[in-house]
């Protein structure tokens, strides 16, 4: 639903330069009337005057960023980028999830990158001024004793809480001009009918997305804005370490209500209590995937039960308020010891993941960890006599066998998004090096499906994966989550120590 503002008298404005009153009350009404569910009611004029009036002015602190100087380096250095070119951030909107109701709001992640926060319907504009760019910020702004303030389920104020406000916007954001949303659509359509050379953030506001034609140089644009983030900063790094702190946290809470948890659901459940209790979210759809559903990579139905001597495999990350996210997996045995069989194939992976985990070094190619991963495991699957070849014969990339058992490589890129910089080019990101500040995933993993003839019958359900979060330094790398126990033996451990 779109929003509808009201405008009102700003300081020197004259009279003759707002429309009258009750045409603009008419008008508001008439929008809100054609977009009202049918649960709706139509608000009385009487009621609209009422409501317009006798409310006590609230002031909102004009606090700034406190990340802003960070920020605005930031958006000095996409300036600098892109000379005499208009650039369009867009925040997006809330995503339905059914008829009018959406999920919770998450601005997009590329304008949160420069921005920090964001709100509905948010627009960031980097306008051309001299060698860089003036910044220009348009928001939702305070409807509050306005129609829309109370019959916007969407937008009003008395129905979703405060806006920040454009003037606290302007201060917090630290822009250089702050406009109300009502704005934006007049200048929209300057923008085009002066056929100004601009630049679009696709896929986040199909209104802003329909107004300008789409080009290859807006994909080039959300290139760049991907390789920006390639290498993580200080502040970035200690907001990951943060997630995977609070992560932890929630796989322990996980593993103390295990025993009595009779379904993956309560797995979910738990871990994204924590996530709520102490971040802003889970940073994806949790994989809380028991039994032979270990062996779909992306579980994420969560309807299974749990049985005591099958694994439980967890794939679960928490979202701090920054939006940066942590991304860990543990393969958990629901009844606190590994069978031998389980054994086995966890010892096998976690060795994968000890031999991709030496190769994140800065200098080394971004696929370096997956190659020495997937060698390990080829030989593993040759010794367990599930592949019947040589080594050479298994990890041809003519033949590749081995990806029958384990189907994905071993990392991709981690940050604002959970698979993160994921428009980069290949040379710079599958094809490119790695590099002081590089956060990615090391996640090797079997699966021998239960279905599966060439698996011998005793692995056939088993899933496992093991997955961390890495710094690329100029020495060792960083294992973020090796607070976790990853072991055979740690794991067993830690429940223990968790159930005493």
């Amino acid at each position: 639903m779109k929003t509808t503002f009201i405008l009102k008298p700003r300081p020197g404005d004259s009279p003759a330069a707002l429309p009258n009153r009750s045409s603009m009350e008419s008008n508001a009404l008439e929008s809100v009337s054609r977009e009202k569910a049918a649960h709706d009611q139509q608000p009385p004029q009487a009621l609209v005057e009422f409501m317009s009036r006798d409310w006590i002015e609230q002031p909102v602190p004009h606090d700034a960023h406190p990340q802003l100087p960070r920020l605005r380096e930031r958006r000095a250095a996409l300036s600098r980028a892109f000379p005499g070119i208009y650039l369009l951030l867009p925040a997006g909107y809330e995503h339905v999830r059914a008829n009018d109701t959406s999920f919770r709001f998450r601005p997009s992640s590329a304008f949160a990158y420069f921005m920090g926060d964001g709100e509905p319907g948010a627009l960031l504009v980097f306008e051309p001024e001299g060698a860089g760019h003036r910044t220009h910020l348009f928001v939702p702004e305070h409807n509050r004793g306005t129609a829309a303030g109370f019959t916007d389920r969407a937008r009003g104020e008395l129905w979703v809480g405060r806006h920040r406000g454009v003037e606290e916007c302007h201060a917090f954001y630290g822009v250089d001009r702050c406009e109300a949303l009502a704005a934006m659509e007049s200048y929209l359509e300057t923008l085009v009918s002066q056929a100004h050379p601009v630049r679009v953030l696709r896929g986040s506001n199909a209104e802003i997305d329909a107004r300008f034609e789409q080009r290859d140089a807006d994909a080039a644009f959300a290139t760049h804005l991907s390789e920006m983030r390639l290498r993580k900063d200080d502040y970035e790094i200690g907001e990951l370490r943060k997630a995977v702190e609070i992560t932890k946290r929630a796989f322990e809470d996980v593993i103390r209500g295990l025993p009595a948890m009779k379904t993956e659901r309560e797995v979910e459940a738990a871990f994204w209590s924590r996530a709520r209790i102490e971040a802003n979210d889970v940073g994806y759809l949790t994989i809380a995937a028991s039994g032979p559903h270990a062996c779909t990579l992306h579980w994420s139905r969560n309807d299974g039960a749990l049985e005591r001597g099958s694994l439980l495999l967890l794939d679960a990350g928490v979202e701090c308020d920054s939006l940066y996210t942590a991304d860990v997996t543990r393969t958990l045995p629901i009844g606190g010891r590994f069978s031998p069989e389980q054994r086995t194939v966890y010892d096998l992976v976690f060795d994968a993941q000890r031999a991709a985990m030496e190769a994140c070094v800065a200098g080394n190619d971004f696929l370096e960890p997956n190659r020495r991963a997937m060698r390990v495991l080829a030989q593993g699957l040759i010794e367990l006599k599930v592949l019947r070849c040589t080594l050479d014969e298994a990890l041809d990339p003519d033949r590749q066998y081995h990806r029958r058992y384990t189907l994905h490589n071993v990392s991709h890129m981690l940050g604002l998004d959970v698979h993160d910089c994921a428009q980069a080019r290949a040379e710079q990101y599958k094809y490119g090096r790695l590099e002081p500040g590089t956060v990615l995933t090391v996640e090797p993993g079997l699966y021998f499906q239960p279905d599966d003839a060439t698996v011998p019958e005793a692995l056939r359900g088993i899933g496992v994966r093991i997955e961390d979060d890495v710094v690329v330094t100029s020495e060792a790398p960083e294992n973020l989550s090796a607070i976790l126990p990853s072991t055979a033996a740690g794991v067993e451990g830690w429940m223990r120590q968790l159930w005493s």
